[in-house]
């Protein structure tokens, strides 16, 4: 059975599948089709217009035919560049003792073998305790821009009464994270021309500077301790309960650990490990995630440039929707004096938040403390996908676990699997099916 495991994920992760460039999408998804069906599932293709095809996949019940789980996966990864950095080529599936290294091998295929090995044992034991359903889709790693045609379209293939989310993180100390929910998303493009093209620096004194302008921006949306300042921006966003409070005090944040492996000494706003934690699970964001502007080559070049560009994203909080944050930031931008700067959307997705006490949390609880020994649950993950269209559409909690070490290098050059957490994750999900069976 561990072989198995390492068989199917070294496959999985030697096939490319770079939604960024559209390589080997295909071919990966009918792969992951192939995979299901090896495996006893029914499984298909399913298509429309200008996307990548998603993967739907069923197992129905003997003994429980009216409940019904889903398994929300992606099969496409992020390009592995760069290049240069990886240890072993980023689609080799390479096995180096407990580890697989490869682009891909945690985020998100790692996840997808685990619960394709968590269905086949039930199905060679004929004991499938809830109706399975697989929905895996090809552009996750891209902002997901088709999951809810998909969903709303085949929404009758896609009903259930609970959804496992495509990935879930494990602490330093082995114990998985069981995360209740996701950011929202806003990311746009603030751009600046001033003159039709470069000049001499000397001119400096005369022409206005794009980047200055830029910078000028950019102090007015965020303050040192990491608050937008955008007016408004927080206005529809409620206070933690009680008990959402307590979740987020117990989130696995080990602190020593954390600033070790980024290599840094302080955190924003210089906050303690009881700010951080609720900061992760709670706090909106304004992040730069690239600038440019002029020369940026080797040596010298005095010029004064014509234009400049920065990236945004926003990480968006339950009670902040990104049409209206994307109209607040408008807003600002002209009444402080920037309408000339050009503000472009690129994609946006809306926050998501499980309740505490919705029955899935406490399957999943269960069984991820009887695979692992012990589990936290937190309020939200950092990051940022399509949960809200799933609980939305298809009117079902979402519940985020499996077996992503947190510091697996997912996006990063050598990202890797540990085959001892993506079998427990197998054995835990086994679980998770029948306690939901049994609610």
């Amino acid at each position: 059975m561990a072989d198995r495991v390492t068989a199917s994920l070294q496959r999985l992760v030697r096939q490319p599948s770079v939604s960024a460039r559209g390589e080997g999408i295909e071919e990966c998804a009918q792969l992951v089709s192939d995979m299901l069906k090896e495996s006893g599932i029914h499984s298909r293709l399913v298509r429309l217009k200008g996307a990548a095809p998603m993967v739907i996949g069923r197992v129905d019940s003997k003994s429980n035919p009216h409940k019904t789980l889903l398994l929300y996966n992606h099969y496409d990864v992020q390009p592995p560049e760069p290049l240069d950095q990886w240890r072993y080529p980023p689609f080799s599936g390479v096995k180096k003792n407990n580890k697989i290294f490869g682009r891909g091998s945690s985020d998100d295929k790692g996840e997808l073998v685990a619960r394709i090995e968590a269905v086949r044992r039930c199905i060679e034991k004929d004991n499938v305790p809830c109706n399975i359903v697989f929905a895996i889709e090809g552009e996750e790693e891209i902002g997901s821009p088709n999951v809810e045609r998909y969903l709303s379209k085949y929404r009758r293939e896609l009903a259930c009464d609970g959804v496992v989310w495509e990935f879930g993180y494990v602490d330093t100390r082995d114990r998985p994270v069981i995360s209740l929910g996701m950011k929202g998303l806003l990311f746009v493009e603030l751009r600046v021309r001033e003159a039709a093209r470069d000049a001499h620096s000397g001119m400096a004194v005369i022409v206005r500077n794009p980047a200055w302008r830029l910078v000028e921006v950019l102090s007015t949306l965020r303050s040192p301790d990491g608050r937008v300042l955008v007016p408004d921006w927080y206005r529809e966003v409620r206070p933690l309960t009680t008990t959402q409070k307590l979740v987020a005090a117990r989130e696995p944040l080990d602190l020593a650990a954390f600033k070790k492996e980024y290599g840094i000494k302080k955190l924003v706003g210089d906050m303690g490990v009881r700010a951080a934690r609720e900061a992760m699970v709670a706090g909106a964001t304004c992040n730069i995630a690239g600038m440019w502007s002029g020369y940026s080559g080797e040596g010298a070049k005095t010029v004064l440039p014509a234009r400049a560009s920065v990236k945004l994203d926003f990480r968006l909080v339950p009670g902040m929707k990104p049409a209206r944050q994307l109209a607040r930031l408008r807003t600002h931008l002209r009444a402080r004096g920037f309408g000339d700067v050009e503000v472009v959307p690129f994609h946006s997705v809306a926050p998501s938040r499980t309740d505490p006490s919705d029955p899935l949390v406490g399957c999943i609880k269960r069984a991820a403390d009887a695979a692992f020994g012990g589990s936290t649950v937190s309020l939200s993950s950092t990051g940022t996908g399509p949960m809200d269209s799933f609980s939305r559409v298809l009117g079902a909690p979402c519940v985020s676990f499996g077996c992503t070490h947190v510091f697996a290098r997912i996006h990063s050059p050598n990202e890797f699997a540990r085959l001892d957490l993506v079998k427990k994750a197998a054995t835990a999900l086994q679980v998770a099916m029948g306690e939901f069976g049994r609610t």
